[in-house]
């Protein structure tokens, strides 16, 4: 059978393909645009959050309580599997 249309390529991008920290090509290496997003369009610059001082601290201690509780978690489960190894398991 016989193709009766060619194929015309417009440069639109359907679905962007690159992937992050992968180089584009093997064999030679294009630049990547650096302004403009995967669908080519510009990017505006968003104006960076402005916080007050409570806010910073309230953030920080935020921060800090959810490294605790994770460490305590991670704490409490290793003691847990000790004491099991412990009474249980070598006995």
């Amino acid at each position: 059978m016989k193709k009766d249309k060619d194929f015309i390529d417009d440069n639109r991008v359907i679905a962007n393909m690159d992937v992050d920290g992968m180089p584009r090509s093997v064999l030679r290496k294009a630049p990547r645009p650096k302004n403009s997003d995967a669908f080519g369009q510009y990017v505006k610059k968003k104006e960076p959050i402005k916080l007050t001082r409570a806010e910073r601290r309230s953030v920080i201690w935020g921060m800090v309580s959810s490294y605790l509780l994770f460490g305590g978690i991670v704490f409490g489960a290793f003691a847990l599997i000790l004491l099991f190894c412990i009474k249980v398991w070598f006995r």
